[in-house]
């Protein structure tokens, strides 16, 4: 078999263990029965019918909404084949209210949701939104957001057809998130086929006209680009030259890289604010899932992608309240030196005191490094952090302090060991000019790490001890 036979069959492999995975989820299409919508938007479904303790299957009238049994799989099959019959599961106006909109390219569908002010998105206060002051995106747009309302953020996520972008890569569900005096609006802009694209791109491109910021996740690597390809392929110039664009992932992996082991929104979403989502559509099974809306046009299958979609917009509207807020208050620490940071875990702290360092902001970077170790780090990340904090004191020429740090690595097994009696045996040769004391330290290296750079330095010492102290000659050469 060849690499490329090889490659196609791991492909059809992977494919085949994607459909098992939407079929083990929704059902298959010749199993499943769909009844009438009802007020949340999404389909009520079962697989092919479990019986009930004398034998009989259990199917829901479509027309009732409730289970019964009948006494035969003919009728059970009867009563499946007229569900699937049902024309409401064609027709997206029946599960996803809105309206199909026509533009000069043509016919699209778009449908809104509003998050009323009152309601809250786990933790998040949805009505807090239209409060959030109008420099609040300023530090991390790096000064170009400035003045800039709530009002005027457009919140933007895609679901496309590929995950790995390029040109063949569509998408056919746009979202946008607006912040309003009632509360949280998401607009949908869905291509029922491949042909409403330049219109769906069109209404968007009208649609942004009001606001001067986007504000995506992940956007500047894979939103953006893939639009503005699809606008190009379209013949369309893209709108998104004007806009100030602010990239939540960025802040947020900053402030929580070290916290979590992922940063993905949906994992933020619930460590950050405590939502568990239930019944939504697994990201990697959505191109999936439109190929086959496309294929039987049944729109009750795509519809948990909608609800996917709106609300990683209203996660990241939530998410945008709370990352620059502790970069804003993390900052006002540095310049007037008030303990106001809400920000109390230790491996938010240490990414913060990070982020001072790379700003120039040693002094403050360093209390926030000492502040973290306070608070409680796991092991790693507290060995790290002290070399951090230790490198610090040195450039700031406090060598007390650094010795200190550097000792206290000594004194246990960690991945700065060594690298902490090297920092040792550097200070007291250049430094204090103690040879016999920084020769010690550099064997104590060597037990550890025998390495060329730790010999030669081991080697220089001796020929400084002997020519410092003639006397030493005997024992330096006994020792060796």
């Amino acid at each position: 078999m060849t690499e490329l036979q090889e490659q196609l069959a791991a492909l059809r492999r992977r494919m085949a263990h994607t459909t098992e995975e939407c079929d083990a989820k929704y059902g298959k299409v010749s199993e499943k029965v769909t009844t009438k919508p009802h007020s949340t938007g999404f389909p009520r479904t079962s697989s092919a019918a479990p019986r009930d303790p004398g034998g009989h299957r259990g199917i829901i009238d479509s027309d009732a909404g409730e289970r019964r049994y009948v006494s035969d799989d003919a009728a059970a099959a009867d009563l499946v084949a007229a569900s699937l019959l049902d024309p409401h599961r064609f027709h997206v106006e029946s599960w996803l209210p809105g309206e199909e909109v026509e533009t000069s390219a043509g016919r699209h569908y778009e449908t809104e949701t509003l998050y009323a002010r009152h309601k809250r998105h786990g933790s998040a206060d949805v009505g807090a939104l239209s409060d959030l002051p109008s420099n609040l995106l300023e530090i991390l747009s790096n000064g170009a957001v400035r003045g800039v309302p709530p009002s005027e953020w457009a919140f933007l996520d895609t679901e496309t057809t590929g995950l790995a972008g390029g040109t063949g890569t569509c998408a056919f569900l746009v979202g946008v998130g607006r912040i309003t005096p009632e509360g949280f609006r998401v607009r949908q802009f869905f291509m029922r086929d491949y042909g409403e694209e330049a219109s769906s791109l069109d209404a968007l491109t009208r649609h942004l006209e009001p606001f001067r910021v986007l504000i995506t996740y992940n956007g500047r690597t894979f939103d953006q680009p893939l639009l503005e390809t699809r606008y190009r392929m379209n013949r369309a110039r893209a709108p998104f030259a004007r806009f100030e664009h602010v990239d939540l992932l960025h802040g947020a992996r900053k402030l929580w890289k070290l916290r979590f082991d992922s940063c993905r929104l949906v994992e933020l979403e619930n460590r950050i604010l405590g939502v568990e989502r239930h019944g939504d559509a697994p990201g990697a099974l959505i191109p999936y899932l439109y190929f086959e809306y496309l294929r039987t046009q049944e729109i009750d299958r795509l519809a948990p992608v909608f609800q996917h979609n709106a609300t990683d917009i209203l996660t990241l509207a939530c998410l945008t309240a709370i990352v620059p807020l502790a970069f804003n208050e993390t900052l006002n620490e540095a310049m007037t030196g008030a303990a106001n940071v809400r920000v109390r875990h230790g491996a938010e702290l240490a990414a913060l005191g990070r982020w001072l360092r790379e700003a120039g902001e040693l002094d403050q970077a360093s209390a926030l490094f000492r502040r973290s170790i306070d608070a409680g780090l796991r092991d790693d990340l507290l060995f790290r952090t002290l070399w951090d904090l230790a490198a610090l004191e040195r450039k700031k020429e406090n060598a007390e302090a650094a010795i200190a740090i550097w000792t206290d690595l000594c004194t246990s097994k960690n991945p700065f060991r060594v690298k902490a009696y090297e920092e040792l045996a550097k200070h007291y040769e250049h430094e204090t000019k103690d040879y016999a004391r920084a020769l010690d330290f550099t064997r104590a290296a060597l037990e550890l790490d025998d390495s060329d750079d730790l010999r030669k330095r081991e080697e220089r010492l001796m020929k400084r001890i002997r020519t410092a102290n003639p006397k030493a000659k005997r024992r330096t050469a006994a020792h060796r």
